[in-house]
């Protein structure tokens, strides 16, 4: 009999069935990513994320992503993610209480609509690009502030500020004001189309996860470690991580984060909730 034979052609056939229905595509570093064709989830609407949306104002889409950061902050997940390094240096949970805890995610780096149905790891892929990991900064809360004023230099968006308006901050655990109407007072130049702002002219945080907004208060920013390498407008961030040791960037992928967000959080479906954006930012012109 040559049942073994057998079985091992089987289980040859089985693994090669595997492999080819797994995807692997090249982010946009030049990253190879596989995609898990058994990881399905359903969203009961279509979050915007083509067409610059999140450069403009808020999003459905920005809401639910700076929500997954957050998420992952407070519910300790996060803990999991500290380097060896960090852990050694008694870095081993966020240093901050709950409602000093904030997400924020520049619009430049949602680049696709969150489908409404039926979706997998491939369309966070497409919304997300890049292989950017999950960083804590530790902000005063007037940083945090001066952060935001540079993040919206850009407003109003048009196709000639496009660029500008990348560095756009989408949020979870606050709410803020942008009076576009005000002429942004640029600093130094920093980077290619950005300035450094020279005054705190048009933006207002109107509450922290609804207490009110202390400039005094150190908060824990939950963001990319590209933002907190100081990319787009984000000199503010960068400054605030070199001065503040417990400042750090995790292990942790963001889509990883996003997707186990989806998940563990809200049960594999992304709701109604997320339908519309929730009224955390006022964008005025």
């Amino acid at each position: 009999m040559r049942i073994f034979p057998t079985l091992i052609a089987l289980l040859l056939a089985a693994l090669l069935l595997t492999a080819a229905c797994a995807e692997t595509r090249t982010d946009a570093h030049g990253n190879e990513i596989t995609i898990d064709p058994d990881r399905q989830a359903l969203s009961l609407a279509t979050l915007p994320g083509a067409d610059h949306a999140a450069r403009k104002a808020e999003t459905a889409l920005g809401d639910f992503w700076a929500d997954a950061l957050r998420w992952f902050a407070v519910s300790g997940a996060i803990n999991e993610a500290f380097e060896e390094d960090d852990v050694a240096a008694g870095i081993t949970a966020i240093d901050a209480d709950e409602d000093h805890i904030v997400a924020l995610w520049n619009g430049g780096n949602l680049r696709a609509d969150l489908p409404e149905g039926v979706f997998g790891e491939d369309a966070l892929a497409d919304i997300l690009p890049y292989p950017n990991k999950v960083a804590v900064v530790y902000m005063s809360g007037a940083e945090l502030l001066e952060a935001l004023e540079a993040a919206a230099q850009g407003l109003p968006y048009t196709e000639e500020t496009a660029s500008a308006c990348a560095a756009f901050m989408q949020v979870s655990g606050l709410k803020y004001t942008v009076d576009a109407a005000v002429p942004f007072q640029p600093g130094e130049a920093y980077g290619d189309h950005w300035f450094r702002a020279a005054a705190v002219a048009r933006v207002e945080i109107t509450e922290v996860n609804g207490q009110p907004f202390d400039p005094e208060a150190i908060y824990a920013v939950i963001t990319s470690n590209a933002n907190f390498n100081g990319m787009d407008s984000s000199y503010a961030f960068q400054a605030a991580a070199q001065a503040r040791e417990n400042s750090t960037i995790t292990t942790a992928v963001v889509r990883e984060v996003v997707w186990r967000y989806i998940s563990e959080a809200l049960g594999g479906t992304v709701g109604e909730a997320y339908a519309q954006p929730q009224g955390r930012i006022e964008v005025r012109e």
